[in-house]
């Protein structure tokens, strides 16, 4: 009998973010609230964001447009955690973003631990920053993946490298 399997991974496609990053530097120059503000958002390495505004409330204004251009270029909010606002050089204000790359290994052992406990005839495995599930029924993991969209593990999931071996 054919073993089926599919992995659960969390990763935000950082060429969209770069597009979003782009497009709301192209808006914060041109919105008469921000326009003189010495606003920015940069990427720092691959996976954090800094947000960069004269004050705190400008900073808000940013992170809005910013997060609204994540929202259509379709990257998951669930994927970024802030750091709180810290004071830079030139009385401005500026914020982290770390971008959530993988499922931590807390959030895996969960995910684990709910295919275990469902009873179902499935196995999963923790390989590194994803959790791979197989099982001989391909209906067994489509009822996996429907039971692990509705838990809220607080991060992005996405189901990838469906196969049949």
């Amino acid at each position: 009998m054919p073993e089926n399997s599919f992995d659960i991974v969390s990763k935000i496609d950082l060429a969209e973010v770069n597009n979003a990053i782009q497009q709301a530097m192209k808006e914060v120059t041109t919105r008469f609230d921000l326009k003189d503000s010495k606003s920015k958002i940069a990427m720092e390495g691959n996976d954090a964001i800094m947000l960069h505004s004269a004050d705190e409330f400008k900073l808000k204004a940013v992170n809005d447009v910013f997060q609204q251009k994540l929202v259509k270029r379709g990257v998951p909010l669930k994927g970024l955690t802030y750091t709180p606002f810290e004071t830079a050089a030139g009385s401005t204000v500026k914020q982290k973003v770390s971008i959530q790359q993988g499922i931590p290994i807390e959030k895996a052992r969960e995910i684990v631990k709910l295919v275990k406990n469902s009873k179902k005839k499935a196995q999963a495995s923790i390989q590194g920053d994803l959790v791979r599930v197989s099982s001989k029924d391909r209906d067994t993991l489509q009822e996996i993946i429907a039971m692990v969209k509705q838990q809220d593990f607080g991060i992005d999931l996405q189901f990838t490298n469906y196969r049949t071996n």
